[in-house]
């Protein structure tokens, strides 16, 4: 083919047009990649999104939010707090955030009361607070905590052996205190003989009453259910006898007994060294343990029942215990315990756990919990499997806060490689010996094939 000065003229404005095209098209892309984003997150557990309780909690929240993070001059700092803040502006879109040096906004850090770098602002409708640690679970925990315009009141009854909010030790509640406390709760402590209950409490919590309630006490109490309180009652075995009037209001029996439950794989899994530390695999169909995907752990519990005298109360088992390996041991279950009905024994399935409502006048809901345990909110149990999201979702149902669920920090599958001396030593044997002999005989017997040629 002949190449004329026409043809090479085509040739360059096809060329120019390539280019144009390429470069217009390109541009475009950038442009739409400002625009559109699509990020797919594939680590174990989806460490690097935010949870659906986060994502239905941002939900809720009606009006904007305002953040203001106050972060050195560190551009690896500022990248990560542009990521975790992100996750939340891709389901809210009016939460806004900016990032800020406090250096060279001094006046501003002042106002918002910044004392160091790493404090975080975070801002809805008219309230504020100040977060220390830049995670999704400092970062919704105190959102949840603004989006309550008063704080629900949780009231310990105190004066008959009860758990104490402030014991640190191990028996103690100082860690429910803490934890609850960061979910947007208020706690107080209120002694029956004494004290009136308050207009704003919200929950009553008996936790585990060791010694009885005198008449007067019970008939306080009785007269906050009658008047449509909500309260939380943590009955451990053999207790609760000076409250008999107190069940059969609500309805409910106690089963006497320790539940036991005595399935050797489960123990073994579970690492559980005693039957009566009772693993609840079986949750009813209830609210409060519908997102519940753990087991729970109660160390000596006890098992209710209804009555069958008629009462308002709607009474829902939501903790059930496994029907062939668990039962309410009346005898010593410190000893070989064995099922044994002539002695009183009550096989499975039980319940331990009840939530009770009833309506009042203008179909609003009264609401009671009973569980037959208060060790399994203690400082040592508190932390174990699904404990702590259990008691978050009952007191958020009790204060009728439906719609706020718990925000817990995600965890990976086991990221930590645990070997054994006898593991060791095969890797060990195996890399430092073994890899090197066979490396050094592939090498001779490449040398001596060659050399026979």
């Amino acid at each position: 083919m002949e190449i004329s000065a026409k043809t090479r003229l085509h040739y360059r404005i096809q060329t120019i047009l390539f280019i144009a095209l390429f470069l217009a098209v390109t541009g475009l892309l950038a442009w739409l990649s400002t625009q559109y984003s699509t990020r797919s997150d594939w680590t174990a557990g989806n460490r690097n999104s935010l949870t659906d309780d986060t994502i239905k909690l941002l939900q809720t929240l009606d009006a904007p939010v305002h953040v203001r993070s106050y972060q050195a001059e560190d551009l690896n700092m500022q990248q990560g707090v542009q990521e975790i803040l992100g996750r939340y502006r891709q389901h809210k879109k009016d939460f806004d955030f900016r990032i800020i040096n406090p250096d060279l906004e001094p006046d501003l850090a002042k106002a918002d009361g910044i004392a160091e770098y790493g404090q975080t602002v975070i801002k809805y409708r008219d309230q504020q607070e100040i977060v220390n640690a830049l995670d999704e679970q400092s970062i919704s925990n105190a959102l949840l905590r603004l989006s309550r315009t008063i704080l629900p009141q949780l009231a310990f009854v105190s004066g008959h052996g009860e758990r104490d909010t402030s014991d640190r030790g191990n028996t103690g509640y100082a860690l429910l205190q803490q934890q609850m406390t960061e979910k947007g709760f208020a706690f107080s402590q209120i002694n029956l003989l004494r004290d009136v209950i308050a207009e704003d409490v919200r929950v009553l919590v008996i936790a585990g009453a060791s010694h009885d309630f005198v008449a007067g006490e019970v008939d306080k109490l009785l007269a906050y259910l009658d008047n449509g309180g909500q309260l939380l009652w943590l009955a451990d075995p053999e207790s609760g006898h000076s409250l008999d009037r107190l069940f059969a209001q609500i309805g409910l029996q106690m089963i006497p007994g320790v539940v036991v439950d005595t399935n050797q794989q489960l123990r073994a899994t579970l690492r559980t060294p005693h039957p009566a530390i009772l693993p609840v695999l079986a949750y009813g169909e209830h609210s409060i343990t519908a997102e519940l995907r753990y087991h729970t752990l109660f160390p000596m519990a006890a098992a209710f029942k209804t009555t069958p005298a008629k009462t308002e109360w709607q009474a829902t088992p939501f903790l059930l215990t496994l029907p062939d390996s668990s039962w309410a041991e009346s005898g010593n279950f410190f000893l070989d315990v064995t099922l044994d009905k002539e002695s009183g024994d009550t096989p499975g399935p039980l319940a331990i756990g009840y939530a009770l409502e009833k309506t009042l006048a203008g179909n609003h809901q009264q609401r009671v919990v009973v569980i037959g345990d208060s060790d399994f909110l203690s400082n040592a149990n508190l932390g174990a499997a699904a404990n702590l999201l259990l008691i978050q979702n009952i007191f958020n149902w009790l204060a009728e806060d439906d719609a706020l669920i718990n925000i817990s920090p995600k965890a990976a599958p086991d990221l930590d490689l645990q070997l054994n001396q006898v593991e060791l030593i095969i890797i060990g044997f195996g890399f430092l010996i073994v890899l090197p002999l066979a490396l050094a005989g592939t090498g001779f017997y490449i040398w001596y094939k060659r050399r026979a040629r």
